[in-house]
């Protein structure tokens, strides 16, 4: 694909701010515009980044070849799905929906037209650039640790949904072993949903994960340690710092403050919709595999 492609932006809130600034600097792709139920938001971002704003979805995928859907969570399958019926290439902030149901669906239309789904899973951009996911030596830990404070987004899901998954996507992509059982608790002190959760995965190798999340923390943190029968790799995601003690390589480039996993992403599934790259950072089966797991964290909560 060489001619300049044109991607729509659903969602206007924050995050498709950002997706439409990246789009909109982008070589060789047009921001085509923006859909919201809030027309005011659509038009405020359309002015600032370029393109049109839509009053309906189905108005924004005809103008587009790609999206971006960066609206509530609880939105992602029906945009989604729209979109691949409509023929478009997508990219879907996490979770790529909130039931296997509607997972299952877009995999489904994804593979019988053969359009490209990306995942948002920032995190694996982050990982690809300091090189750990070159390392060939099975993992045998993962200790992860992700705290945010009170944030009226992303309410309407869990905080397993909002913040955890991104933690077991980084699990799943670090192993290539299978989910074997969970143990997960949790509480939902200030919201309706749950807004901390603490889980252990076992893995069908013996690869064990612990995670724990929470969205009313006092202060941000986003750590990670994965534990090598040659020693620990331990990841400030806030700070973009690392320590390495198992002799393998890896790359300080995810020290720089210019690091842009957003961008990297939304290049990659640019690049795969051209046919450049063979896949997304994270696909539709990635995004598919992580809402399992945390589902499965909910439920082994009760919730």
């Amino acid at each position: 694909m060489s001619q300049v492609l044109r991607v729509g932006v659903v969602g206007a809130g924050v995050f498709g701010g950002y997706h439409a600034a990246k789009y909109a600097a982008m070589p060789g792709v047009v921001l085509a515009g923006v859909f919201d139920p809030h027309p005011e938001r659509a038009e405020a971002l359309a002015t600032r980044r370029g393109g049109a704003a839509f009053d309906s979805l189905e108005a924004l995928l005809e103008a587009s070849d790609a999206v971006s859907i960066a609206s509530p969570a609880s939105a992602h399958a029906g945009a989604a799905l729209a979109a691949l019926r409509a023929g478009r290439h997508v990219y879907v902030e996490k979770p790529i929906a909130t039931d296997l149901a509607d997972a299952d669906a877009i995999l489904g239309e994804a593979a019988r037209r053969g359009r490209v789904v990306a995942c948002g899973f920032l995190e694996r951009a982050m990982f690809r650039g300091m090189g750990l996911f070159s390392i060939r030596e099975r993992p045998l830990r993962l200790e992860a640790v992700r705290l945010g404070p009170t944030s009226p987004r992303n309410l309407d899901v869990s905080v397993v949904l909002d913040l955890m998954i991104h933690d077991l996507d980084l699990a799943l992509a670090v192993t290539d072993a299978e989910p074997l059982a969970v143990e997960a608790d949790g509480r939902s002190p200030v919201h309706d949903r749950l807004d901390e959760a603490e889980a252990e995965v076992n893995f069908d190798d013996g690869f064990i994960a612990v995670l724990r999340a929470s969205r009313i923390a006092a202060e941000r943190e986003r750590r990670m340690t994965l534990v090598y029968p040659s020693g620990e790799i331990s990841v400030d995601f806030v700070a973009r710092t690392f320590s390495n003690t198992t002799g393998h390589p890896l790359t300080p480039a995810f020290r720089d403050p210019r690091a842009d996993p957003l961008g990297e992403s939304l290049a990659a599934f640019v690049a795969a919709v051209r046919g450049e790259a063979p896949s997304p950072l994270a696909n539709a089966l990635d995004g598919a595999k992580a809402l399992d797991l945390a589902l499965a964290v909910e439920q082994a909560v009760g919730r």
